[in-house]
């Protein structure tokens, strides 16, 4: 019996707590929409719009620089200039590690 009246309880209070809270979010979106709509707030909106506007193209050209420099960067990586010394790449193309000096050394292997 006390499981059921339980969800009992919880169920009254799920259907009660909807509908306040339905209410209280449109009274909250209500006003949001408001002061979105109001004039200092649109004025500033443009103003933001306006200067984000003005200021695409030297950004995009930083962008464009950045952009650069990591490809070039990434492209030094990949041609192995920034690889270890054990580590070469062969006329084959391929990456090749010089073992010696690595281990424990002959005859020590378990």
């Amino acid at each position: 019996m006390s499981k059921l009246s339980f969800l009992v309880g919880m169920a009254a209070g799920y259907v009660l707590g909807a509908k306040a809270g339905r209410k209280r979010y449109e009274q909250i979106r209500t006003r949001a929409d408001q002061l979105w709509s109001s004039g200092p707030v649109q004025a500033r909106v443009d103003t933001v719009k306006q200067t984000v506007k003005d200021q695409a193209p030297a950004v995009a050209a930083k962008l464009g620089d950045v952009a650069k420099s990591a490809a070039t960067s990434a492209g030094d990586r990949i041609k192995g200039e920034d690889l270890p010394e054990t580590i070469h790449r062969g006329t084959d193309g391929r990456l090749h590690a010089d073992t010696t000096g690595f281990g424990p050394g002959p005859g020590k292997l378990p």
